[in-house]
């Protein structure tokens, strides 16, 4: 996503009055015949098309890489530009010898593939040293349009009740090291070793946002603005509000799907702004306690509800949160997507759910990872 990309969907939007949305991708690179991860990131960038290579980027560890949408206001044209990003990586993947997963985290263990050479991550380094020693955490990120960042602040002081439910509707990383963890979500326990990863505090105003990442520099927690990797945030580059909560989703429709609740959220919090409506309260230490739950359980379990501290079925609170949203998803035109969508997440469950049944009926990690392989090329 560019700057001149996301300005002009920004004046689209202003003159729909709807909210723009993009999707960035974080993807795994393994070996075809053992799914452990390998440092190809370099020889796959070779094979990718011209034409999108603009689209693509490596990321942090040479195992991975990464894709971005263009920002746009039909889930159709994320839709798409998700499909032809994922299949010509998942080729060029191929060609280069390797296999593009879309997944939390490796679920074979093997060797840990070293840090892509690039001053910043040098820096990361030798401050933090490799605080994740694995193959690679792959996350799913999601911007939307915002006016300007005292409204996204407002924004981010609304939404940040809500994203438990986004969290363990994406996990999607339940084997690491060769073993079932125990949680939905290994990628969320690993990425929390980060210093500055955490739940978006309660914000008062964007000056006060702006004296926090200042503070949190200062302290040695971040290099810059870009480490601030709290689960709700504005973006550094663009005029967005970006939720970057969860695994990345196994299959196009899972992104979709996040996509269009994400940008329902927004709108949701942005008319709560304009209306006057307070953002819920909850409690920092409830929130991590939600956050903690949701990797741990995912769909398939219970779930904190924030407003009342109660457990609840997850699924339960999902719909209770979705019909929250619906009219921003009728204004938007994706209630009947969502509906579909939601059906089809309900017969197949969450990521970490479709994998664990794979292992159940093979007892063959090698299966896990052809299978993910199959859903990320769609």
């Amino acid at each position: 996503m560019t700057g001149q990309v996301a300005e002009a969907a920004s004046e689209t939007a202003a003159a729909t009055g709807l909210l723009t949305v993009g999707v960035e991708e974080e993807f795994l690179l393994v070996d075809p015949h053992t799914g452990a991860a390998v440092p190809a990131v370099d020889l796959v960038m070779e094979q990718v098309p011209a034409e999108l290579r603009g689209q693509v980027e490596r990321e942090f560890q040479t195992s991975q890489i990464e894709i971005g949408s263009p920002p746009g206001l039909e889930l159709s044209s994320i839709r798409h530009s998700l499909g032809v990003l994922r299949r010509a990586l998942s080729d060029a993947a191929e060609r280069a010898g390797v296999r593009l997963l879309a997944i939390g985290t490796g679920p074979v263990d093997g060797p840990v593939p070293p840090v892509v050479d690039k001053p910043r991550f040098d820096e990361m380094i030798e401050r933090f040293r490799l605080l994740v020693p694995g193959p690679g955490n792959n996350g799913m990120h999601v911007h939307v349009g915002v006016p300007d960042p005292e409204t996204g602040v407002q924004v981010l002081n609304h939404v940040r009740p809500w994203l438990p439910m986004l969290h363990a509707m994406t996990t999607n990383s339940p084997y690491s090291g060769g073993e079932d963890t125990g949680y939905a979500s290994w990628r969320s326990v690993e990425w929390e070793r980060w210093p500055s990863v955490a739940p978006t505090p309660y914000l008062e105003s964007h000056e006060h946002y702006q004296r926090l990442i200042r503070q949190l520099i200062s302290s040695g927690v971040m290099l810059d603005e870009g480490m601030l990797y709290w689960y709700a945030r504005l973006s550094a580059k663009y005029p967005t509000v970006e939720l970057r909560i969860g695994d990345v989703c196994p299959s196009v429709d899972d992104a979709v799907l996040v996509a269009a609740l994400v940008r329902a959220l927004v709108a949701t919090a942005m008319a709560d702004v304009e209306a006057g409506r307070p953002a819920l309260q909850t409690d920092h230490h409830l929130l991590v306690g939600a956050h903690w739950r949701a990797a741990h359980d995912g769909l398939e379990g219970d779930a904190v509800d924030v407003t009342t501290g109660d457990v609840r079925p997850a699924w339960e609170l999902l719909d209770r949160l979705v019909e929250r949203l619906r009219p921003a998803l009728e204004q938007h035109g994706d209630w009947a997507d969502v509906t579909d969508l939601l059906g089809g997440l309900r017969r197949h469950g969450s990521g970490a759910a479709r994998q664990r049944a794979v292992y159940e009926r093979t007892g063959r990690l090698t299966d896990v990872v052809q299978d993910v392989a199959r859903q990320t090329r769609g």
